[in-house]
Order: structure tokens, then sequence, then C-alpha cells
């Protein structure tokens, strides 16, 4: 794997989120941790969405504040995957089933470790911001997300079924 660093989304890499999120349309896979990307029709559409996260007065009623970030590769400066953090799960479906965390890693771009590494580096974010520890979750037949969580300390909680859909609940101590 390459070395990658977390960074905030900003314009200088809008044509590559935009190519990010074709990856994933053209796929058919789900973007974890990114948001509204599917549904924005711009990148400065999502980064301003994304903006409005971060801080409590500016954060929509149905959502909680977060913190978003681009993994970007230092060979080639490309986006290889996208990873949020929830300042908070204080929240009917954060707190059952979506966790502090969520992260996607471009199609082409998997088995490299690039999850593991994004995750790493963002559980310094969350221990920064003064969480002690986060909630991640997977969904049960999703070996490689469960073995990134497991990779970055995860202990395994429970099981719960949400919609017929099987989900595994770990905690990381950060």
């Amino acid at each position: 794997m390459d070395k990658i660093k977390l960074i905030k989304p900003s314009a200088e890499y809008a044509d590559d989120i935009m190519k990010y999120r074709q990856d994933f349309i053209d796929s058919g896979d789900s973007m974890a941790g990114c948001g509204n990307l599917r549904e924005c029709s711009s990148a400065e559409e999502w980064i301003q969405g994304i903006e409005m996260l971060k801080h409590e007065e500016t954060c929509p009623k149905d959502k909680v504040t977060s913190d978003t970030y681009l993994a970007v590769r230092f060979a080639d400066n490309k986006i290889v995957g996208i990873i949020d953090f929830r300042h908070h799960i204080n929240h009917p479906v954060l707190s059952v089933w979506g966790g502090h965390i969520g992260y996607s890693v471009r199609p082409s771009e998997r088995k490299q470790g690039y999850a593991t590494e994004m995750l790493r580096q963002n559980l310094e974010n969350c221990k920064s911001y003064g969480l002690e520890k986060v909630l991640i979750t997977c969904n049960y037949d999703n070996v490689s997300s469960e073995k990134t969580i497991i990779a970055n300390g995860g202990e395994f909680e429970k099981e719960i079924c949400v919609d017929d859909t099987r989900i595994k609940r770990y905690w990381i101590l950060l």
C-alpha cells in the first residue's frame, strides 16, 4: 500500500471527487462515509453540504455534526477513499447501526490496506476531538470491513438485524 493522508475536501479535488462518485455509481456499490455525494450534481455542492455538518449552528436538525476527509495517496494525489467521523451518535439511526464512522474505498483501490490505514488515521481525529470510544458497524457479510475494524482494535459487541439486514456492532477504545 502506498502512503495516504486524510485531508479536508476542497475545490482542488473537485474533478476527482466526481470521478470517485461515478466509480461507485458504475459499480452499483454503496458510498458509506460520503454523506450525500451520490445525490450531488457537483463537488462544490457536496463540499458545501459537508461544511455545514461541521458546526452545530449550521448542521441540519435531522443530522449530527461531523467531519469528512478524503484519503489521498501521496504518490499521485488521487482520492482512494472517503471517511467521516460523527462527533456523537445521539441519533436514532447512528446509535443503533450507523455508528461514529463510515468509510468507503474506491472500487479500483480495494484490498490494498487503504481502509485499515484510513480508519487508523481517523481514530486519531476522534481521539483529538475528545471521544474515548467509537461505535463502528458493518454488514454481517462484509468481511473486508470487519477485518479493517478488528485490525484497529474493534471489539465485537453484538449482531443486530435492521430491515432484514444483519449488522455487526464493534467498539474501539481510544
